[in-house]
């Protein structure tokens, strides 16, 4: 695997893990933010490897359309790439993201990780 693809998909593991770190320690918009983070960078892993370019974009549904992923994996990236504004800006987030959102942003991170990794194998 080539040295860049190697830094992306390590940097959107260490986002996951940052995103748990925050969501187990109540610092929920931190946490969500890193959930984003992660599914971002492990796309452009993706399109490093196969393109060995990727668009200097945050949305994950134009990312995710490149990377050619799935029916399912795009309604997950298209909710998690909301995020990336809501947890940025005061005006524009969501405060109280319940469990169930939390726990379902966890699995759309988690998936397009996995996705990334297979492909990357």
């Amino acid at each position: 695997m080539k040295e860049e693809v190697k830094k992306w998909i390590n940097k959107a593991k260490e986002d996951f893990d940052t995103a748990k770190y925050n969501l187990d320690g109540g610092k929920t918009n931190a946490g969500v933010f890193f959930l984003q983070q992660a599914a971002e960078k492990s796309l452009k892993a993706f399109l490093i490897k196969r393109d060995n370019k990727f668009p200097k974009i945050h949305d994950l549904i134009k990312l995710g359309k490149l990377a050619g992923v799935d029916k399912e994996l795009l309604k997950g990236c298209e909710k998690l790439s909301f995020v990336y504004t809501e947890t940025r800006y005061p005006d524009t987030g969501n405060e109280d993201y319940s469990n169930e959102e939390i726990e379902e942003y966890i699995k759309i991170a988690e998936d397009i990780l996995k996705w990334v990794e297979e492909k990357l194998s």
